[in-house]
């Protein structure tokens, strides 16, 4: 991919002179690859956006320059010169500053105080608190807040938080400024507040990664980005050089150049309705959305990650539930503000990532597929032990999961079993309608087979499911129809000949005049 323009690119900004470079770094974790052999330069006056999707190496990268973690091939150099990272606190020492999503200061604290945490102003021996008000008061001016220094920062916005930690790091630092998804809890004119003092950082020469999930926010404030995936550079490029279609097909991995359906569900005529979602939203989650569910069908879900697919997920299962809108099932309202409401009314959810949020590893296979349908029925109804082997028995034979015995610790199984286990964990509740978030994710070849059949399987049954995935292929071949996710909000409905890759892909790059966000960053 390195090709002679990108050499020829990476040469002349080499000699224009890099503020932070990374030259082949690589790191190993076991023996996962999480970085393998990736360039990565930072110029002054520049904001460089770092993207790619889950596994693809931006954390690992972005822990390898702040020097919380060391590489195990590679060199770093700071302003052209060798340096040897081992501590975040090392790196601020060499300019180089983090703010990450989750603003990482004392809440319970004035905002001067956490501006000179460590480095307070001293007389006597003794914090000059008088000084540092008057110091912070300056500095916050120079970031455009008019705010009292000596107010709590827990009682000000989450986009105060961000710049006051921006201004804090800056400070502390002042060449490199590594921003980890800033934006994620911010609304449309804190995202604009935040911009702006990006830009105004920028034009002060100030050297900034920029990582989203935002494409509107990258073509609106980077000016290069570059991509990864499972842990290799895909490419660096100027923003100007690439197109929104571009970017999604790096992303991706795919070639993406061919019309028609793949898809093999021929188009079906509407079976009866289920679930209608009317105006369903959550504030800084999710924008209102509509959608009318069918017993017997797939709408899968595309949508690069972070754009609001498994907030739109965990939304319709009550985890995180909606603020307004409404939902009716078979025809009547009903109320979903919590998993138990959601498993009351017959729904099912198999989340992402199904060691922190869906298997229960120390508990054994037959707890974990007995569990839900357990909670179902309450601790009045509690199955005895000979129900659970039978159900478990029933149900992992369904799934051919794969265990020495239904009575070990589930965390002991594959990850692809482990994936079975929560299926058969929500097949055996009956449900009507069963959520899933990535459920081919990471496992083996067998075992994806194994859950796309089921999923084939119940859509003939006449279940409706709802599935989310990255792979655009597998998603176009079993979905009726199909939901493009974009900035948290539903772009694009699409059925019929519409379900092909390429459409999609261009659902997902089209730049929506809803999500535009300008900025002026020109140096």
């Amino acid at each position: 991919m390195q090709d002679n323009v990108y050499r020829e690119q990476i040469a002349a900004d080499r000699a224009t002179g890099y503020r932070m470079e990374a030259r082949q770094v690589s790191k190993i974790f076991g023996t996962h690859k999480a970085l393998d052999s990736v360039d990565f330069g930072l110029l002054p006056g520049e904001v460089h956006a770092l993207l790619g999707e889950n596994g693809a190496g931006k954390s690992t990268l972005i822990k390898i320059l702040t020097g919380a973690y060391q590489p195990d091939g590679g060199t770093i150099f700071v302003d052209g010169e060798e340096v040897h990272l081992t501590s975040p606190l090392q790196a601020q020492t060499y300019g180089i500053g983090t703010v990450y999503q989750e603003v990482n200061l004392l809440p319970n604290r004035s905002v001067a105080e956490n501006l000179f945490l460590g480095h307070q102003p001293t007389r006597f021996g003794l914090v000059d608190r008088r000084r540092m008000d008057r110091e912070a008061r300056v500095l916050l001016k120079r970031y455009g807040l008019d705010i009292d220094p000596s107010s709590e920062l827990g009682a000000h916005s989450v986009a105060v938080q961000q710049i006051v930690a921006i201004a804090r790091a800056v400070q502390l630092s002042g060449k490199v400024l590594i921003l980890d998804e800033p934006t994620a809890s911010l609304d449309r004119d804190e995202v604009q507040r935040l911009f702006e003092v990006i830009a105004s950082l920028k034009r002060d020469g100030l050297a900034i990664v920029f990582i989203t999930h935002f494409l509107d926010q990258v073509f609106a404030l980077a000016d290069r980005v570059t991509i990864l995936r499972n842990g290799r550079l895909v490419d660096t490029r100027r923003l100007s050089e690439l197109t929104r279609t571009d970017l999604v097909r790096k992303m991706l991995g795919k070639d993406i150049a061919f019309s028609g359906s793949t898809s093999l569900e021929a188009e079906r005529a509407p079976t009866e309705l289920l679930l209608d979602f009317k105006g369903y939203g959550r504030k800084r989650s999710v924008r209102p959305f509509s959608l009318a569910i069918h017993k017997g069908e797939v709408i899968g879900v595309a949508g690069l990650l972070g754009s609001g697919r498994t907030e739109m997920a965990r939304m319709m299962f009550g985890i995180d539930p909606a603020d307004e809108g409404t939902v009716t099932l078979s025809g009547k309202e009903i109320s979903v503000r919590s998993a138990t409401d959601a498993i009351g009314h017959g729904f099912g959810f198999c989340p992402e990532d199904r060691k922190a949020d869906g298997i229960l590893g120390d508990l054994s296979v037959r707890e974990n597929i007995v569990i839900a349908l357990q909670g179902k029925l309450g601790w009045f109804r509690a199955l005895n032990r000979d129900e659970q082997i039978d159900l478990a028995g029933q149900f992992g034979e369904a799934m051919d999961i794969r265990a020495a015995s239904l009575d070990m610790p589930v965390k002991l199984l594959s990850g692809g079993n482990q994936q079975k286990v929560i299926l058969a964990r929500w097949l055996a509740t009956d449900p009507a309608f069963l959520i899933l978030d990535e459920p081919t994710r990471g496992i083996d070849v067998g075992a994806h087979a194994e859950i796309v059949r089921t999923i084939n399987r119940l859509r003939d049954d006449g279940m409706a499911l709802v599935v989310i995935s990255s792979e655009i292929d597998e998603v176009v071949a079993y979905s009726s129809r199909i939901v493009v996710m974009r900035d948290r909000e539903m772009v694009a409905e699409l059925k019929g000949e519409d379900i092909n890759p390429a459409v999609i892909v261009q659902a997902i790059a089209t730049h929506g005049e809803h999500s535009e966000i300008q900025a002026e960053v020109t140096a």
